[in-house]
C-alpha cells in the first residue's frame, strides 16, 4: 500500500474512450438485428459480418441520427462532413480483416461535459467522437485448447468518444463516465445497459513526477462505474510502485481481474501507424446540411445538466438530484422532475416534493412494491394533500412518511387523504386538553429529566417530548407537546 507522501509525489492523468452502443434497430452497414442480447451464437449474421468476397455495405441512416443527437448531447453539433476509414488489423472475431471506422474526419469533433465530485465543478474536454462497426466476439474456455468466436457482436453501431486527458482521479474518472451514461441516456442515443456491454470504458493512465506525460497504459471494457474507479486506483498504485523500484513503464494493453481486483497485461500497445489506415472505398463520406442539423437540435430533450439548474434552487443534495436524474430513466411515465418543475412557484412542497420520491417512492418503485400509482395528476393531488396536512399541523413528518408508504404499497389513492388518514390514525393530536393529559403523566414518571430541564439541561426536553409521543402512539403534536412541557415547567 502507498503512502500518501509516496502517491502526492505523481501527477496523474487519465483519459477514457467509452464505446456506446447506438440502439438502432439494425446493425451499422447490414439489415440484420442489433439486439443479441438472447441470441444464440451466430444467428444475427450476414455476409457483411463474415466478410465474403463482394459484400458491400450500406449505411444505415438511424445508425447516423443517434451519433447527430450524440454529438449534442456532449456540447458539440455533428460535422457537416465526416467519412469511414478501414482500420486494418487481424483478429479471429474481425473476418474482415479490417474494422470499418472513422479516423481523420469523424462525425463529432470537441464538446465537453460537467461533472462534480466533492463539491467542485470540473469540465471535461472531448477530443472526438467517431461512428465504428464493433467486432465479433471471442470467448476463451477455462482449461480448453481452443476459442470460440460469435459473430452476432460483428457490425454492430458503435459511437467512440475520446476524451481529452483531463482527469486527474479516480473519483473524477467514475463521474464523468456516469455523466456519459446519463446524457447518452436522456438523449436516447443508447440503452447504456452496462451488463449487456452497451456501453464501455477504456481508461488510459499514466504517472509522472514532471510537467511530460509519463508513458500511459490502457485497460480495456470496463463495464461499471465500480471497474473504472478501481482499475483507474489499482493502475495508479501499480506504475508509481515501479518507477519507485527504478523499472519503466510498458506501452500496453491490459484487461481487468473483478474478482481479483487487479489488471493484467495483454498486449502491447499498436500505435496508428500500425493499424494502415485508409478511406473505405465503399462508403461515400457523410455530408449534412443546416436543416439536418437544426432538425436533430430541435429534437433535443431536456439534459441532465439543465435539469441540475432547474432543481438547484431547491436547495437539494448531489445525490438527491442523481438519484431522481436515475430514477427518471427508469421510470419514465412517473415523471419525477416534471411534476417537481410544476410546482417550484411553491418551493416548501416541491422540495418536500423530491424528498419524498427520493426516500419513499423511488425506493418502493425500485423494490416493486408500486404497481399502479395511477395517473400522475391523481398521484400529484394525493401528494398536495399530505402537504398540507403537514403544514396544518395535523400530521408530523414521520406519519406522513407512513401515510405515503401505506397508500403506495396498496397501489390505489384515496379520494379524500385527511379522512384516511384520520382513520389509519395518522392525524396528530392538537387538542391541548389531551396534549396536556400526557405531558402531566409523562412529567410524573420522569421526574429527574423534569429537574434537569428546569435546570437548564434543554436536551433532556427533546427525551421528555419523545416520551410523550411514544405514550401518544405518535399521535401528539410534538410541536404543542414541547410547548405545553416548558409552560408546566416555568419556562
Amino acid at each position: 500500500m502507498l503512502s500518501p507522501e509516496v502517491r502526492n509525489k505523481y501527477t496523474v492523468t487519465i483519459g477514457i474512450e467509452c464505446h456506446v452502443q447506438l440502439k438502432s434497430k439494425t446493425k451499422l452497414f447490414s439489415a440484420v438485428d442489433n439486439d443479441a442480447r438472447e441470441a444464440s451464437a451466430n444467428t444475427l449474421v450476414s455476409h457483411i459480418d463474415f466478410g465474403l468476397p463482394g459484400s458491400l455495405p450500406v449505411m444505415n441512416e438511424e445508425a447516423l441520427h443517434l451519433a447527430s443527437r450524440a454529438a449534442f448531447a456532449l456540447g458539440s453539433a455533428p460535422q457537416k462532413f465526416s467519412k469511414f476509414d478501414r482500420k486494418h488489423y487481424f483478429y479471429p472475431d474481425l473476418p474482415m480483416g479490417y474494422q470499418i471506422t472513422q479516423y481523420d474526419e469523424p462525425i463529432i469533433l470537441g464538446g465537453s461535459v460537467d461533472i462534480e465530485v466533492d463539491g467542485q465543478q470540473k469540465t471535461i474536454g472531448i477530443t472526438r467522437a467517431h461512428m465504428e462497426a464493433d467486432a465479433g466476439k471471442s470467448t476463451h474456455p477455462e482449461g480448453k485448447a481452443y476459442s470460440l468466436v460469435d459473430l452476432n457482436r460483428a457490425g454492430t453501431p458503435l459511437l467512440e468518444i475520446v476524451s481529452e486527458p483531463d482527469m486527474h482521479s479516480a473519483a473524477e474518472a467514475k463521474a464523468y463516465a456516469r455523466e456519459l451514461y446519463l446524457r447518452m441516456r436522456y438523449a436516447e442515443v443508447s440503452d447504456c445497459n452496462l451488463y449487456y456491454g452497451n456501453m464501455r470504458f477504456d481508461v488510459n493512465v499514466s504517472v509522472s513526477k514532471t510537467d511530460e506525460l509519463g508513458i500511459r497504459t490502457e485497460t480495456k471494457n470496463l463495464n461499471s462505474f465500480r471497474a473504472v474507479e478501481k482499475a483507474i486506483e489499482y493502475e495508479i498504485d501499480r506504475q508509481i510502485e515501479l518507477l519507485e523500484r527504478g523499472e519503466k513503464i510498458v506501452q500496453e494493453t491490459r484487461g481487468w481481474n473483478d474478482a481479483k481486483q487487479r489488471t493484467f497485461s495483454q498486449r502491447t500497445k499498436e500505435n496508428a501507424d500500425d493499424y494502415r489506415y485508409m478511406p473505405d472505398p465503399d462508403l461515400p463520406p457523410i455530408v449534412l446540411d443546416d436543416e439536418y442539423i437544426d432538425k436533430i437540435k430541435a429534437e433535443m430533450p431536456v439534459m441532465p445538466a439543465e435539469w441540475r439548474d432547474r432543481l438547484k434552487q431547491l436547495g437539494l443534495d448531489e445525490a438527491q438530484t442523481d438519484t431522481l436524474l436515475e430514477a427518471e430513466l427508469d421510470a419514465p411515465e412517473v415523471n419525477y422532475l416534471e411534476l417537481i418543475e410544476q410546482n417550484l412557484n411553491d418551493q416548501a412542497f416541491a422540495k418536500q416534493l423530491a424528498n419524498w420520491f427520493v426516500n419513499i417512492e423511488i425506493p418502493q418503485r425500485r423494490d416493486e412494491k408500486v404497481l399502479n400509482e395511477g395517473d400522475n395528476a391523481t398521484r400529484l393531488k394525493f401528494y398536495k394533500a399530505v402537504h398540507e396536512l403537514g403544514k396544518a399541523n395535523k400530521l408530523s413528518s414521520t406519519n406522513a412518511k407512513s401515510l405515503i408508504n401505506d397508500v403506495l404499497a396498496a397501489h390505489s389513492y384515496p379520494e379524500d387523504v385527511a379522512a384516511h388518514a384520520e382513520e389509519q390514525g395518522f392525524i396528530q393530536v392538537s387538542d391541548e386538553g389531551e396534549v396536556a393529559k400526557i405531558v402531566e403523566q409523562v412529567l410524573s414518571e420522569n421526574a429527574k429529566a423534569a429537574e434537569d430541564v428546569k435546570n437548564g439541561e434543554m436536551k433532556a426536553i427533546g427525551f421528555l417530548v419523545g416520551q410523550v409521543m411514544k405514550l401518544s402512539k405518535g399521535k401528539a403534536n410534538p410541536q404543542l407537546a414541547q410547548e405545553l412541557i416548558k409552560t408546566r415547567l416555568g419556562l
